[in-house]
């Protein structure tokens, strides 16, 4: 057993092996490491001094409190570099409750010299940002946030759920004491209404109103305060919001009722200072409720994942954190378990449920040799399998990372309703102002004056706007994840909503990618090891197709030497100083050797040493569902050409097969790259679907690149979208899911310029009193959430 050690900044001692040795100091946790150099920092070092002997209890995980962001531990777990070589961090804002304090922290940090880019994502506070380290340090950026009114802590998904739970909480406490205040002035309000028919003393009215000031102060000062807050902020940053506005005709009718309760000259309004910020207050809280019903659905996977695992280790069953599992361990997985890292199957074999991936409810049967996924549910299996993927790169992991990240991209339209927000509050302000004055000089009356200039800046809802585009957007993401289709940035539901093009690759893609022999013409006699041994280097359908019908057990693989990979025709090797040839006629023709092609199924001939051995024809099944789906993508609208690197009578016959009338044969990915680059010219907004390697400079150049679930590792690293069922229906589902959202975007913000549109000058007009137009501000906030989970219940073909 390794020797215990004392922590530099707490002295309480543990083992050496699980200590963070920095230099020559050691570290029990983060937090004392962030402590030890915070007062290092500080110039406060000499804590230690008088600490002596004397030990202290570790600090809090809180590390939002303690934690020095420009520490080497907090840079090793946080931040990750990009392939730009800027530095990123994902940090939870605390403090956001509008759309509007998202606009002001990106809008404050954006500006900030060496900050690249700054994303926040509205539904769960988390904040993506990518900043030059040379040029501005992290603890900056968080000393940004922290001047204008938020703070900010590292994002931890353990963490994370307890601090939304005590955030909603705090949230809760204020809108009950709004509405349980609100309750209570609602017993004087009905005597001094009925008064004023019956007949009410002077002395009367005035300890009523004192009675409603006492009630009304909680509702501003401790209710409101998150309104006030963020309107003091907005002034220090030269910044009107949403809190401005409802802050603003809060506390100027607050002001302005105390001055007639003192001076006893008119009616006083604290019940609509009550009314406005309990209204609004129950509006936000409802919004905050659906917010976290939509992220709640894009981060179920990640909830769902164990948190330790059993790894076999020296013939002993050992738990270990899932971070601390290494590729190439062995892990076991019981019956009735997640899976949590990818691996593939030593020992054992039974069902897996893969629905959290697919969204397909049938079991997977699998065995000995084969991979599970991270993220699957063993139903009645109890396995051994070799780790493949480490956690950070689990596909489960991988497939949170960009859930989380199309959460953070903003589509072109919300950047749009997201600039005319930024100044719609400046704007009310102003129509307020103009009100006020425009009816005081018709009127000559300040107290009716006033309140309709009040209850302008009240309906006004800045909110209902800025939430049209994100609401709807993540609605549509969540949906598509459900049906294993991962947007990995919700910018591109935008742009394949306005798609015009589909260009499908044939080989696995429309068909099922496992072409099957139908006939097969030996011209000389060879051993087919030689065969054999060329197509292990090769997985392409066709090659695969090949191997496995003329596998044998008694078959060795042969060493072979200068193997090639020939895009769009085969493969070529040299063996024994001659070369093994196999591919489609182009290949052949190539090397010199004349074949005629005319078979409608797909041709692969194998040559050696500049002779033809054998031809086999193969044929590739469409995928089930492949001729409905095109036929519904057709009715959106959609024009649909095939490209694929098949000769033509090939071509034809699936394309025939699944309904679609162009195609184009005997491509190379150049000639794909460039057929795309014409669409450009003439304006078309194209989508790629492809599978292969051969498809990367097809699916790199379009608009939206769509890559199958069973395809190339490259192939869906270049993609935009990924279907990960690999069906051919979850393909028209993603355009489907794309039109709905957009079409819901728009009606969003329809609806808020018609309520805006309406309500202000009716408010301008005095037909509307504050309380009403506070009642309207959060309905109308309401409207454009509820507007938008329509996608979510109305998703039926």
């Amino acid at each position: 057993m390794s020797d215990k050690i004392a922590c530099d900044h707490c002295h309480l001692e543990f083992s050496k092996d699980v200590m963070i040795q920095e230099g020559e100091h050691y570290f029990c946790c983060n937090g004392c490491q962030g402590v030890f150099h915070l007062l290092s920092d500080e110039g406060l070092d000499g804590f230690y001094d008088k600490l002596g002997n004397n030990k202290l209890a570790p600090p809090s995980q809180q590390y939002e409190d303690s934690l020095n962001f420009d520490t080497p531990a907090f840079y090793e777990r946080f931040v990750t570099l990009n392939k730009d070589g800027f530095s990123e961090v994902s940090l939870v804002i605390e403090g956001i409750h509008c759309a509007a304090c998202v606009w002001l922290n990106e809008k404050a940090l954006t500006n900030m010299e060496g900050v690249i880019a700054t994303n926040i994502n509205y539904t769960n506070n988390k904040a993506k940002i990518v900043w030059d380290d040379d040029t501005v340090k992290l603890s900056k950026i968080i000393d940004m946030i922290r001047a204008i009114g938020y703070d900010a802590y590292p994002y931890d998904a353990s963490l994370q759920e307890q601090k939304a739970d005590k955030e909603r909480k705090e949230y809760y406490t204020r809108m009950a004491v709004a509405v349980f205040t609100t309750m209570n002035m609602m017993t004087i309000m009905v005597a001094q209404y009925a008064g004023y028919f019956s007949g009410i003393s002077e002395n009367i009215k005035h300890i009523l109103n004192i009675g409603e000031w006492v009630l009304a102060t909680p509702v501003l000062f401790y209710s409101g305060w998150p309104f006030i807050r963020g309107m003091y902020y907005g002034m220090k940053t030269k910044t009107v919001n949403m809190d401005t506005l409802v802050a603003t005709g809060a506390i100027l009718t607050y002001i302005y009722s105390i001055y007639i309760t003192i001076t006893r000259s008119g009616e006083a309004y604290f019940d609509s200072v009550t009314m406005i910020i309990t209204f609004v207050l129950v509006g936000k809280f409802l919004e905050v409720l659906s917010k976290k019903s939509i992220a709640d659905t894009l981060d179920i996977m990640n909830h769902h994942l164990p948190n330790d695992v059993k790894v076999v280790a020296d013939k002993k069953i050992i738990t270990k954190n899932v971070n601390d599992v290494t590729v190439g361990e062995i892990v076991l997985v019981n019956s009735g378990e997640r899976v949590a890292l990818d691996g593939e199957i030593q020992e054992g074999s039974g069902n897996f449920d893969e629905s959290s991936l697919t969204g397909e409810s049938e079991p997977v049967f699998k065995t000995a040799g084969e991979n599970i996924i991270s993220g699957t549910v063993s139903i009645d299996a109890d396995v051994k399998y070799k780790v493949s993927k480490d956690f950070a790169h689990s596909t489960m992991s991988n497939i949170v990372a960009l859930l989380e990240n199309a959460m953070n991209n903003k589509p072109k339209i919300q950047q749009l309703a997201n600039r005319l927000s930024e100044y719609f509050s400046e704007v009310i302000l102003a129509l307020s102002f103009m009100t006020f004055i425009g009816w005081y000089l018709y009127s000559s009356n300040f107290e009716q004056s006033f309140m309709i200039s009040i209850a302008v800046i009240v309906i006004a809802c800045p909110c209902a706007l800025a939430l049209a585009t994100p609401v709807a957007t993540l609605v549509g993401l969540s949906i598509a994840s459900k049906r294993g289709i991962l947007f990995k940035e919700a910018a591109q539901l935008e742009t394949m909503a306005k798609a015009d093009v589909l260009l499908l690759d044939k080989t696995g893609t429309i068909t099922k990618g496992r072409p099957e022999i139908v006939k097969e013409e030996i011209f000389l006699p060879f051993h087919k090891s030689m065969l054999y041994s060329l197509l292990l280097n090769s997985k392409h359908p066709v090659a695969k197709g090949v191997e496995k019908y003329i596998f044998d057990e008694d078959l060795d693989p042969l060493e072979l030497e200068s193997f090639q990979n020939i895009p769009s025709q085969g493969l070529s090797a040299m063996y024994d100083g001659k070369m093994l040839a196999g591919g489609n006629a182009k290949l052949m023709q190539t090397i010199g050797i004349d074949v005629c092609s005319s078979s409608q199924n797909s041709e692969f001939y194998f040559a050696y040493g500049g002779e033809l051995l054998a031809k086999y024809e193969l044929f590739d099944i469409p995928r089930e569902d492949a001729k409905e789906a095109i036929a519904k993508i057709k009715k959106m609208g959609i024009e649909i050409i095939m490209l694929t690197g098949d000769h033509e009578e090939s071509a034809k016959k699936v394309a025939q097969l699944v309904g679609i009338e162009q195609y184009k044969y005997e491509l190379t990915p150049q000639d794909k790259a460039v057929f795309i680059e014409k669409l450009h010219e003439d304006g078309k907004v194209t989508v790629m679907a492809g599978d292969g390697v051969n498809d990367i400079l097809a699916l790199a150049g379009s608009d939206i690149a769509i890559a199958m679930g069973n395809g190339s590792d490259i192939a869906i690293e270049v993609s935009d979208v990924v279907l990960l069922n690999d069906t051919f229906s979850s393909l028209y589902d993603s355009f489907k899911i794309s039109k709905k959202t957009f079409t819901m975007i728009k009606e969003n913000l329809a609806l808020s310029f018609i309520y805006n549109g309406i309500t202000i000058p009716l408010a301008m007009a005095g037909y509307i009193i504050p309380l009403i137009a506070a009642i309207s501000m959060s309905i109308s906030s309401l409207i454009v959430v509820g507007n938008s989970m329509r996608i979510k219940f109305g998703y039926k073909d």
